[in-house]
């Protein structure tokens, strides 16, 4: 059986549209083999479930500021910033701004969701044959590359406001002087709009990592019989 299902996803991977909907209707007998249109619905379906389950987990309250995975700390240049501040009694609004640059990048993935509707609803045939027999981060990886132009576009006004109405450019720009001023330390002029984009993408690819190793791994997470049948011939190549 195994060598069956390895010799279809063989076959999946370097054969036409048309080739592989007349080879998966004669392995039929032998295995659970799909048409490609399954196909295509059952990767769509389980990335849309995803984006749901991992995504929309970043936009509450402590989506990113209470999850160690993806919590936005200080850029490098900042950290020594930090320890500076600290050692002076001004921890407590560095521990202020550090909240700040999550809570922007929260509100900022809240624009991400159409973005990956779009994206999920482009994928084409060669797209789903790829996600199904490429690596354990290869829908990951299409989202990617799918979608981050788009969603730095999205994100960076929004956190650029979200920073200026929570107060934290303010913060930030009354901190870093106080830095600035001490004598004998280099200056910095961090970019924390631009930062704050690119650690928000970064957590988001990273909880859709997560899902998506969850799902090729474990039985238990695929939560159709689409995406059962989908994800078997992945186990079985």
């Amino acid at each position: 059986m195994k060598k069956i299902a390895f010799i279809t996803i063989l076959l999946v991977t370097f054969t036409s549209q048309s080739q592989l909907k007349n080879i998966l209707k004669k392995t039929n007998k032998a295995t659970t083999a799909l048409s490609t249109d399954a196909i295509s619905s059952g990767l769509k379906e389980a990335l849309n479930n995803g984006i749901n389950k991992q995504v929309v987990k970043l936009t509450a309250k402590d989506g990113f500021f209470g999850n160690q995975l993806v919590k936005i700390t200080l850029p490098e240049e900042l950290a020594k910033v930090d320890k500076t501040l600290r050692k002076i009694g001004l921890g407590s609004m560095a521990d202020e701004g550090i909240l700040a640059l999550n809570r922007a990048a929260e509100e900022a993935v809240k624009e991400s969701t159409p973005i990956f509707v779009d994206a999920i609803k482009g994928m084409s045939i060669t797209d789903a044959k790829s996600i199904l027999t490429g690596n354990q981060d290869a829908a990951t990886t299409y989202l990617q590359k799918s979608t981050s132009t788009a969603l730095y576009s999205k994100f960076n006004p929004v956190i650029q406001k979200s920073l200026n109405d929570v107060g934290a450019t303010k913060i930030w720009e009354t901190l870093i002087n106080k830095y600035n001023s001490i004598p004998l330390v280099t200056k910095v002029n961090p970019n924390l709009t631009d930062y704050t984009t690119n650690k928000a993408l970064e957590g988001v690819f990273k909880m859709i990592a997560v899902e998506e190793k969850n799902i090729r791994t474990n039985l238990n997470a695929r939560t159709s019989d689409l995406v059962k049948k989908v994800f078997a011939l992945q186990d079985n190549k």
